[in-house]
């Protein structure tokens, strides 16, 4: 279940993280809603404050988070340090299983495929290595979900206007908000928009950028640089679930023992289609394996 806090945590938690341990890879799912904001009323709407249709949004996300256990087959295209990845990914009971498709838009070589059919039937017989991989998914989706209740403090929202179904909101950092951790760093620099679907309070689209160098531990850790940016975009899958259907990232900066970060990451999910709610890895890899077949046969 790929919603946007299991993709990959919140987008600062990756960033503070990796500055420390490595270089930065920064997952999409960038999750920054709440606001301690005074009453203002949507245009055209109920009279509801900036702050309070926020924290709506904000409860219907972990709710459905909580909720919402279908799973989904979807084609995944992935662009990072100039080289593409296209893959297709289902995802199952047991975790998320994908398949590499092609390499900067190229099919895989004889060799290439026979790799991946190996890492893939690897994967599928080692009980312990797919226990080790949820063990970390659930790391990054327990640590997102407490970034995301954190930030319902993080900033002050304002009504930016509306755009069709979707209401515009426009997001500063809380001048009372305190970072907790380092991970909270990352937020207290950033200002953005973000759209919401005003009938289902859903979160539609989100964009942000760092009003000023972000640094950790005085510097000494690391820093990012002011002007990095990210977008990332929601989209109704099918009726009440809604999945990341898009994402760009674009960070520079510093790392301990002046690594230099220079991140610049694409994302796009499409062709989603529903798939059993008990579905296994190894019938998983079956359909993969299938749909390699009939690809190879045209």
């Amino acid at each position: 279940m790929h919603k946007w806090l299991k993709t990959g945590c919140a987008l600062a938690s990756p960033l503070a993280v990796r500055l420390i341990h490595s270089p930065v890879a920064v997952m999409t799912a960038a999750i920054l809603l709440g606001s301690m904001t005074l009453a203002q009323s949507a245009p055209g709407s109920q009279e509801v404050s900036a702050d309070e249709l926020a924290r709506r949004v904000v409860a219907n996300e972990l709710k459905f988070q909580d909720e919402d256990h279908a799973q989904w087959a979807y084609r995944q295209e992935k662009e990072e340090a100039g080289k593409k990845q296209t893959k297709r990914t289902i995802e199952t009971k047991d975790g998320d299983l994908s398949r590499l498709l092609a390499i900067n838009d190229h099919p895989l070589t004889a060799k290439q495929l026979q790799k991946e059919n190996q890492r893939i039937q690897e994967l599928v017989s080692n009980p312990t290595e797919q226990r080790r991989l949820q063990r970390a998914r659930n790391t990054e989706t327990e640590q997102g979900r407490r970034l995301f209740k954190m930030l319902a403090d993080a900033f002050v929202y304002s009504y930016a206007g509306r755009e069709g179904g979707l209401i515009k909101l426009s997001f500063r950092p809380n001048p009372n908000f305190q970072p907790p951790s380092l991970e909270a760093r990352v937020f207290h620099d950033m200002e953005g928009e973000l759209w919401v679907d005003a009938k289902q309070e859903r979160l539609a689209a989100m964009n942000g950028r760092l009003t000023g160098d972000v640094k950790f531990g005085g510097g000494l850790l690391g820093h990012l640089n002011k002007g990095g940016h990210f977008e990332v975009r929601q989209e109704e899958v099918a009726a009440g679930h809604w999945e990341m259907a898009a994402m760009a990232v674009d960070m520079k900066g510093k790392a301990l023992f002046f690594k230099t970060i220079n991140v610049q990451q694409t994302e796009t999910r499409n062709d989603f289609q529903r798939v059993a709610d008990d579905l296994t890895l190894t019938q998983a890899a079956d359909i993969l394996s299938g749909q390699i077949v009939v690809a190879e046969n045209h």
